[in-house]
């Protein structure tokens, strides 16, 4: 069994920084690509931003060059921290990660989600 938590979501006004947390733990193996993704309200998911085992990144548009996506691979965690926060960033946010489990299977895994929110 394998659980993916997210934590760091919030309340911030415009132009406000959070930073989100996601820890995956259980049977793990290894964990391969991480990724964030997020759904607005009446909208349906999107992805936010990746990064591979390897290191390699990928942001959707509207968000380069305002959020950042990092991983601990110690402690299979991965960040994303979110500058310059705009109302259209309101949204539930979600890890995903694909992960190879002590039995040998390679399952992607998503978090139950956490409420960012973007208010003056």
């Amino acid at each position: 069994q394998v659980q993916l938590v997210e934590s760091g979501g919030g309340l911030v006004q415009p132009g406000g920084s959070l930073r989100l947390s996601c820890a995956a733990s259980g049977s793990i193996f290894s964990v391969n690509a991480m990724a964030w993704y997020r759904q607005p309200p009446g909208k349906q998911r999107e992805l936010v931003a990746t990064l591979s085992s390897r290191g390699n990144l990928n942001y959707a548009d509207s968000v380069k060059g305002r959020f950042t996506i990092s991983r601990d691979n110690a402690k299979n965690t991965v960040y994303l921290q979110m500058n310059n926060l705009k109302p259209e960033d309101t949204a539930v946010y979600y890890c995903n990660g694909q992960i190879l489990t002590t039995t040998s299977v390679l399952i992607t895994y998503w978090g139950q989600g956490t409420q960012v929110t973007v208010s003056p």
